[in-house]
């Protein structure tokens, strides 16, 4: 059996299945139930174990938020990573760690910055390019022998897809642009989580 971890946002929370304290966004619109999320889906169709899920409702991956609230201490995409990496989680068998987020750095309009592929410092991670290295760069260093998927949201802004796609192919790293997804506000309905868990399936082959 392969075993994944995932770091989210909203997209692939649901109450009860990700760390207490994260906000979550599911249960809601037609995804009331667990099964019809994408990492449900992808467990059944694929028979992956998830080991952790740590996803966050409105995490943006660099250290700004919303209204410039700073999250590098609470539910950033790197904070978090941080804290999962003192707690050991790299220290399991992990086959596949998927990274999906973007999508509130987008909406939130957090500083852009240049990208850094070294020496990034912290007043650097508060700006969405070097936070999206830096996150990608210490996942394949954690985890060299694991595959590593970035999973590009739709309805980000095209400067954070180019700064993602140029990332990965830097650090070696897999990734699926996302396309077509049936959402409401925002976020995927059932038939969305479907799209997503297929467009990942069809990745991963």
């Amino acid at each position: 059996m392969k075993n994944f971890i995932i770091f989210g946002d909203s997209y692939s929370t649901f109450k009860d299945y990700v760390p207490e304290g994260h906000t979550k966004y599911y249960p809601s619109l037609d995804v009331d139930e667990v099964d019809k999320t994408w990492w449900k889906l992808f467990i059944s169709k694929t028979g992956y174990n998830l080991v952790h899920n740590n996803s966050w409702s409105g995490s943006t991956i660099c250290y700004t938020g919303y209204n410039n609230y700073d999250c590098s201490k609470t539910s950033s995409f790197i904070c978090r990573y941080k804290k999962q990496k003192n707690n050991g989680l790299f220290n399991n068998d992990i086959d596949l760690a998927i990274v999906f987020g973007g999508i509130n750095d987008s909406w939130a309009d957090a500083p852009l910055g240049e990208i850094k592929f070294s020496d990034w410092t912290e007043d650097d991670l508060y700006n969405v390019f070097p936070a999206i290295s830096y996150l990608l760069y210490n996942l394949r260093e954690d985890l060299p022998k694991s595959k590593i998927l970035c999973v590009i949201n739709t309805d980000l802004k095209e400067e954070i897809v180019n700064c993602m796609i140029e990332s990965s192919n830097k650090f070696g790293i897999d990734y699926v642009v996302l396309h077509d997804i049936d959402k409401i506000n925002g976020h995927p309905t059932a038939l969305g989580m479907n799209q997503i868990c297929n467009q990942i399936i069809d990745n991963l082959k």
